[in-house]
């Protein structure tokens, strides 16, 4: 699959297979995630991978997940992530624009994951004060989201959007994803 067809395959993932990932995986997609644009080159964001199954699962009830379809496109208990990246923005090193690097990190990570067939969720509905305490992560720290890894257990499907974005499921539970067309963003040459 080329670089293009992977990015517009790339749905949500919310419901992932009990195999673990690869830890030297994982590091090498933080590791172009580290290697996304930076505002300044001030590098401000930093991570948490997690793996571990009992942390693994501390962490799933800090998270909300997918609002439009709560609690039927929660993940199942026999489907929930295997692994979790807490996406960290260190104020110390930058704040101004560190959104903005964080969106552009997290990206180039979601997109190295579904490259070795890994899905993901992000997710910014998080408890921050319970995963602070939980990981003792210093108060310049600011949690920015949640990244939920695991290989696909689902397989949602995008489609152009009529007169809503809500994502729902059908019958047999397969996500449908509601997407603006391009006509209806794009403009050239004028507004």
């Amino acid at each position: 699959m080329n670089f293009i067809d992977l990015i517009k395959s790339r749905r949500t993932i919310r419901q992932f297979q009990q195999k673990s990932i690869p830890e030297d995986v994982l590091i090498d997609c933080v590791d172009a995630a580290r290697l996304a644009p930076s505002a300044a080159n001030l590098q401000p964001i930093e991570y948490i991978l997690v793996t571990d199954k009992r942390q693994v699962d501390s962490i799933f009830p800090l998270l909300k997940w997918a609002a439009y379809i709560h609690p039927k496109g929660d993940p199942k208990p026999n489907r929930r992530p295997v692994a979790y990246l807490i996406v960290l923005i260190n104020e110390k090193v930058g704040k101004k624009w560190s959104h903005h690097d964080a969106g552009a990190a997290i990206e180039n990570l979601i997109l190295a994951a579904l490259s070795n067939g890994i899905g993901s969720c992000w997710l910014a509905s998080v408890d921050r004060d319970s995963l602070r305490t939980l990981y003792q992560i210093p108060e310049d720290y600011t949690i920015d989201s949640v990244i939920a890894l695991g290989y696909p257990a689902e397989d949602p499907v995008a489609e152009v959007s009529g007169d809503t974005i809500r994502y729902w499921q059908d019958a047999d539970s397969r996500l449908h994803v509601p997407k603006r067309s391009i006509e209806t963003i794009l403009h050239i040459n004028s507004f």
